[in-house]
């Protein structure tokens, strides 16, 4: 997308009220965002922000882009009827943890993810009962490895399966994930709470506002509503 379109785009867009009480000017806010989500890290859209006479910390323009991805609501529930669930290890501060997602895989829509101090079957088992709380996964063919999943799906009564292939949408996920992050630091220096709660963030923009190749340019959100 050209710059051009970027900037008719931003001045199109009509959602004024969750920009009140900013100093920078809500039309310069959109841009930034837009710049974002057309695949410029916070870095490069804050240099050219600042070559436009906007002289912002990546700090301000990290919150324009979450603070405009938690005002969109999430679509309906969904009945999704095939999810990947792995998780992989992440570091904070000097300690190591277990970051759980689940994938909807035929939205790519990132159902959930959560921290956890150990992974297994008790872990597992919890991450699979949040899924259980949101969304009606009664017919929902769970993809799995064999790492705790097997018991914890039959201690909740879920169906799944052990299987490679199609659950590498969830590593690209992961892999997307760490992509972001390793653009600011190597690990987390921050709580557990705080790390969860930016998790949630990311969740919502990669869902709401980051356009997937995969899916035609469109997000995950778009293509379930």
């Amino acid at each position: 997308m050209q710059l051009a379109d970027l900037l008719k785009e931003t001045l199109d867009v009509d959602s004024q009220d969750i920009w009140e009480n900013e100093r920078t000017p809500t039309l310069v806010r959109r841009f930034g965002v837009h710049l974002h989500t057309a695949g410029l890290s916070i870095r490069e859209t804050v240099a050219i922000l600042d070559i436009l006479g906007f002289q912002r910390s990546h700090g301000a323009v990290w919150q324009w882009v979450h603070r405009l991805a938690d005002s969109e609501t999430d679509p309906p529930t969904t009945k999704p009827s095939r999810v990947a669930v792995d998780e992989t290890a992440v570091q904070i501060d000097t300690d190591w943890y277990w970051l759980y997602a689940a994938v909807d895989l035929d939205s790519l829509y990132l159902l959930d993810i959560d921290v956890f101090s150990r992974h297994g079957t008790n872990p597992a088992a919890a991450f699979l009962h949040r899924l259980t709380e949101k969304y009606n996964v009664s017919e929902t063919d769970f993809l799995v490895d064999g790492y705790g999943y097997r018991t914890a799906l039959s201690r909740l009564e879920l169906s799944g399966q052990v299987e490679y292939s199609d659950r590498n949408h969830i590593e690209k996920w992961f892999h997307t994930l760490k992509q972001r992050t390793d653009r600011f630091h190597t690990c987390w220096v921050d709580s557990r709470p705080a790390v969860t709660e930016w998790c949630q963030q990311f969740k919502r923009y990669y869902n709401q506002q980051r356009p997937d190749q995969a899916l035609n340019g469109k997000t995950p959100a778009e293509v379930l509503n």
